[in-house]
């Protein structure tokens, strides 16, 4: 998809590959590096267990989503690249990304839902009580963001919105994919006992929502009027 997207740009394939890998690089650090800080009482100042990530597993997703944008970010002003141009293409083939991992989540089983006694739940292994397919809902919401990134692309393209205005949108669906599911998970990062992950996405999905409200505005107020009962 990438490639495909690419393909309808002037940008070279190499540089867009060169600061895909950049910022995957980027952002496995970015979300290691808070993964540890979350959980420095398992890691300590021992070096080995921060490396070995197949042996002290884990990733802050979170984190590592923003690293990922941060260092394409930086990858796009070194190379004297259009950013706002540049992500638009980017983010449609991010969400099918995101949504595949997710989908992956699940089905290994290493996200694992809180419990519930809702008709759709799942047993896992060793612990207690159905459980909410937390991993799958949140897959199926990210292939919903991939076909309306899609859809806004190609307004972008028509010039009906600005350049970068695809990048809002990820973000702000990310906000809201995570402050409607963090809450169906049993592990989750904590600080005194609040939800880091609600506690980020929650402000950004407020921010941005604003942002909407205000960048509408005059559509909302057309669709108000249009929708005004018709008296004296």
């Amino acid at each position: 998809m990438l490639w495909k997207h690419i393909a309808l740009t002037s940008f070279k394939e190499e540089e867009v590959f060169d600061g895909i890998f950049t910022a995957l690089f980027g952002g496995l650090l970015v979300g290691r590096i808070v993964y540890v800080l979350f959980n420095f009482d398992t890691f300590k100042m021992n070096i080995l267990k921060m490396i070995l990530i197949n042996g002290f597993p884990g990733i802050h997703a979170l984190s590592a989503i923003f690293g990922f944008l941060i260092f394409f970010f930086l990858f796009a002003s070194l190379k004297k690249l259009s950013f706002a141009k540049f992500v638009d293409y980017i983010v449609t083939p991010l969400f099918l990304a995101l949504a595949i991992v997710k989908l992956g989540s699940f089905f290994s089983g290493s996200e694992v839902g809180s419990q519930t006694n809702f008709f759709i739940s799942l047993k896992y292994p060793n612990l207690d009580g159905q459980r909410h397919l937390t991993a799958l809902y949140e897959s199926i919401f990210y292939f919903l963001g991939t076909f309306f990134s899609y859809k806004l692309l190609m307004n972008i393209r028509k010039e009906k919105y600005y350049h970068g205005f695809n990048l809002v949108f990820f973000v702000w669906y990310v906000g809201l994919v995570t402050t409607s599911f963090d809450s169906l998970k049993s592990f989750r990062t904590e600080v005194s006992g609040i939800s880091f992950d609600i506690l980020v996405s929650s402000m950004i999905l407020l921010t941005l929502t604003g942002y909407f409200v205000y960048y509408f505005r005059s559509d909302l107020l057309r669709s108000l009027l249009f929708f005004k009962p018709k008296g004296k």
